[in-house]
Formats: structure tokens, sequence, C-alpha cells
């Protein structure tokens, strides 16, 4: 045996070639709490929509459906002669009877900012199935 070994209680030591992750899981948490903070601070679900311009010329009459929360849908022929229907099927039968005597005009959804746009979209859907093809969204 060699002095060196003898010194050393007589084993021969090797040298281990590990990478130490502990520090690297410490950074990942450290990481992962910050995220976990910071998330819910930015709400990605709000959605800025633009403002609308107005068309170049409105029709002079049309046929009004007027959606406001907690209400029955209100459909008018431009201000006049105004009926209440209690459900979605209601309100389709009423658009097609009003659209069987007056097939020329147009179809304007003045929805209120409350509303579910849902309602909005279901009220397009059934004028398109009626045949109404000429359907518009008022605005301010």
């Amino acid at each position: 045996m060699s002095q060196s070994s003898s010194l050393r209680g007589g084993r021969n030591r090797k040298f281990k070639a590990e990478i130490n992750v502990v520090p690297y899981i410490d950074v990942m948490l450290v990481l992962l709490v910050i995220f976990m903070v910071v998330a819910p601070i930015s709400n990605p679900s709000v959605i800025n929509l633009p403002a609308a311009g107005r068309s170049t010329l409105p029709p002079t009459d049309y046929i009004e459906i007027v959606l406001k929360p907690d209400e029955a849908a209100t459909i008018a022929i431009h201000g006049q002669a105004a009926s209440k229907s209690g459900d979605r099927r209601e309100l389709g039968d009423k658009l097609a009877a009003l659209h069987k005597k007056h097939p020329e005009l147009p179809v304007m959804i003045s929805a209120d900012k409350e509303i579910k746009y849902d309602d909005v979209v279901q009220a397009i859907t059934q004028a398109n199935k009626i045949g109404i093809t000429r359907v518009g969204l008022a605005t301010r």
C-alpha cells in the first residue's frame, strides 16, 4: 500500500459526478409561487370591445326587437304596436307573423348592456331561420 492511502484509513474514495438539483428545485418553487400570486391579478376574461360607427343610411321603418334583462322581449314596428313575448319560441312566432305581414322590413335588435350575449345571438339566429336577411344591432 502507498503512504497516502494509509493516512486516509485504508479506503480509496471515488469522486461523485452528480448534479445537485436542490437549488434548482428551490428556484422553481419560488417562480411557481410568484406566478400563482400574479395570475389572479390580470383578468384575461375582460374584453374591451370597440365602439361601433354609424351606418351610412339607417332604415326609416324596421321591426324592432327590444331585449332587456329580467323582462320579456318586446317586438314593435318602429316603436308602434308593441307586443311582449315570454320565451324564445313565442318571440320567433311573433317575429315570423310580423315578417309575413311586412317582408320588406329589416330587423333591428336593441339590447341592453346588461343582457346576456347569448340572448342577442339567439334573436339573430331566430331571425335568420325565419328568412330575414337584414338584421342589425342598435348602438348609441
